[in-house]
Formats: C-alpha cells, sequence, structure tokens
C-alpha cells in the first residue's frame, strides 16, 4: 500500500512537470546571448579607423523575430520542455521536492482548518468567492489600462489574462488524469485515480498565482515592492481560502503556485518581447565582433 501511494505521488508530480514549468525560451536566450559574449571578448580590434566592415553585417536590420500570437504561444508553452536547459529542470526539481514536502504536511493542515467540524459535517466551497480576487485584479488592469489609453497596461493585462487560461488548462488536464479526492471527500490525503477525484493541482492557486506574478514582475521598478506585495499576497491568500474552505490539500496549492508562476513567467517572455525593434545583436566587424542593443522609442 505504502509503495503505491509513494507511486501515485510521483506521477502525479511527473504529470505536473511534463506541462507546467515552461519559461526555458529566457534561460535558453540568455545562455546564447553569454556565450556570443565571450566569443567576442577575445577577438581582435580593427586594424584601422578606416577598415571597412564585412559588407553582410548592418546594424539597424533588427534580429529575427519569434513566431507571435495565442496559437504560437500555446504551441510553445507545451512543447517548452523539449527545450529546458540545466537551470529549468533545477527549478523543475526545487518544484518537485517542494511539492514533495508540503504533502507530508497535507493531514495536519486539514486537521487545522477541521478540527471544529461535526461528524458528517463539510465546508460550503465557496469556489466562485475564492476566484473573485483573481478576476477583479485581471478586470481592475484591463479597466484602468482602457481608460488612460496605456499600452504597457493592456499588455500587462494580456499577459495575465493568457497566463491564467494557460495554467488553468493545463491545471484541470492534471485533475482529471490524477483524480486525487479532496479533504473534503476522504481524510486520506493519497486517495488518487478515484472516480470524481479533482483536487489536484488547485485550479484557484494556479490562476491566482499567474495573474498575481505577473503584477508582481511586471512595470517598472518605482513601486516593485507593492507589486510584489499585491501580486503574491493573491496567490497566498487565495491559496489559504482554498485550505480553510476544506476544498484542497496543502499540496494541491503548492503544485498550483509552481504551475501558475512559471507560466506567468512563460507569458511575460513572450508578451514583452513581441516588438520586433528592440534585443541585441552580435554585429561582425573587421578582425571579430561587436554586441549592439537596439530599441524603438515610441
Amino acid at each position: 500500500m505504502q509503495n503505491d501511494r509513494l507511486l501515485s505521488l510521483i506521477l502525479a508530480t511527473l504529470t505536473l512537470g511534463a506541462c507546467s514549468v515552461a519559461f526555458a525560451e529566457t534561460n535558453t536566450d540568455s545562455a546564447q546571448m553569454v556565450v556570443a559574449a565571450a566569443d567576442t571578448a577575445g577577438a581582435e580590434a580593427p586594424a584601422a579607423v578606416g577598415a571597412e566592415a564585412p559588407a553582410a553585417a548592418d546594424a539597424t536590420t533588427p534580429p529575427p523575430s519569434q513566431p507571435t500570437g495565442l496559437v504560437a504561444d500555446i504551441k510553445a508553452y507545451y512543447t517548452a520542455p523539449l527545450h529546458w536547459n540545466a537551470g529549468n529542470w533545477a527549478w523543475f526539481g526545487g518544484a518537485l521536492l517542494a511539492i514533495g514536502a508540503s504533502h507530508h504536511y497535507d493531514t495536519q493542515v486539514r486537521t487545522h482548518f477541521t478540527k471544529n467540524l461535526a461528524p458528517g459535517e463539510t465546508i460550503d466551497a465557496h469556489d466562485a468567492q475564492d476566484i473573485l480576487p483573481t478576476v477583479g485584479v485581471l478586470a481592475v488592469t484591463w479597466g484602468y489600462a482602457v481608460l488612460v489609453d496605456d499600452s504597457n497596461g493592456l499588455h500587462e493585462s494580456w499577459a495575465m489574462l493568457e497566463a491564467a487560461g494557460l495554467s488553468t488548462v493545463t491545471a484541470y488536464a492534471l485533475k482529471y488524469t490524477v483524480r486525487r479526492e479532496s479533504p473534503n471527500q476522504t481524510t486520506d490525503p493519497n486517495q488518487w485515480f478515484k472516480s470524481g477525484g479533482n483536487s489536484f493541482p488547485s485550479t484557484h492557486a494556479t490562476a491566482a498565482f499567474a495573474v498575481g506574478t505577473v503584477l508582481a514582475e511586471s512595470g517598472n521598478d518605482d513601486y516593485r515592492w507593492l507589486r510584489r506585495v499585491l501580486g503574491y499576497g493573491l496567490g497566498v491568500g487565495t491559496s489559504y481560502l482554498r485550505l480553510k474552505h476544506n476544498q484542497h490539500w496543502l499540496s494541491d496549492t503548492v503544485a498550483g503556485a509552481a504551475l501558475g508562476i512559471s507560466t506567468a513567467h512563460f507569458t511575460m517572455n513572450r508578451t514583452y518581447r513581441k516588438n520586433d525593434g528592440t534585443g541585441f545583436m552580435v554585429v561582425p566587424v573587421d578582425g571579430g565582433a561587436m554586441l549592439t542593443y537596439r530599441m524603438s522609442l515610441e
């Protein structure tokens, strides 16, 4: 029985990882940039001031753009694990450790919130109530951007919507794959692959952390501390409500946090790199290469 429970947990967490930590592109591009810069570090400078550079180099030509649009984002999101580097695998391993550690405390957390319940008594799910803060943050961000005609705010609200959508679809796929019973259905946190089980991961926590992470990490740094308090507070607060209402185990919310945060980083990476006129370029010159940065000022 113990081996079956361990196997269930491994399958659940591996399934989560197969579809979740999807921001490999940022690390991959950064690694490529570091390699390019290292290659040019020892390059010899042009022999003379008037030396002619190779004709093929054109510093005004923007770098090739990645495919954009929702369909391209969906494809990139679900194929991202095929392109993971060491940093991505390390993040994934850390997420598995966090989920496993929280699973150890599932029963204790449930007991804390249900110790005053009478035998047979259950707690109302409050599904709609618990998702309202997440919907409110998204709606206010979009509404304010439209009101003041702020393109950055519109990009931010789109990143929130896409992150919430992609991560929630993935969360539902996981729910109906591992079919874990919720603490409102059983006192045993190891009831996986059961008919009617839909506890792992928490979709409320997933969406809240997806929207909250975009809020926390977007925009300028003037109010970064406030953004992070509000953004990550949204995720933590929503997770607390799901535990309080006895709808999820602690490990369900930790898995939702990992899925939501990673998806948010993926969508921010895609959203804020769609300006083809912005980016680093390695430009060949006589005797070596030069690293340049191009930015469009609007």
